[in-house]
């Protein structure tokens, strides 16, 4: 898309209307959200695996090993698009002092 250079790293500025990107910055925002959306999720099917079938340890192991990767990797860019969509819709910015 537009939006990203690579997978995470931003273009300088929009292909099509020229905007510069230098003025967005999600900082942290988009890992605390991936850590605590994919942290639910996978908790919730575990605890439900868990109860449920009982299954070995290991079997744990393989089946939210990968989840939790695939998860993260989307939810990470995905919530870095969001976050930055919704600075530069409301206008927001750093704080600056006068």
């Amino acid at each position: 898309g537009p939006l990203f250079e690579r997978y995470l790293k931003l273009k300088p500025s929009c292909p099509a209307c020229h905007l510069d990107y230098a003025m967005f910055d999600a900082g942290d925002g988009p890992a605390v959200f991936g850590i605590l959306i994919v942290g639910a999720i996978v908790a919730g099917l575990a605890l439900w695996v868990e109860f449920t079938f009982s299954p070995p340890y290991w079997l744990h192991a393989v089946l939210w090993a990968p989840l939790i990767v695939i998860l993260s990797l989307g939810f990470l860019r995905l919530s870095k698009s969001t976050l930055l969509v919704l600075q530069y819709r409301h206008k927001a910015g750093e704080g600056r002092l006068r």
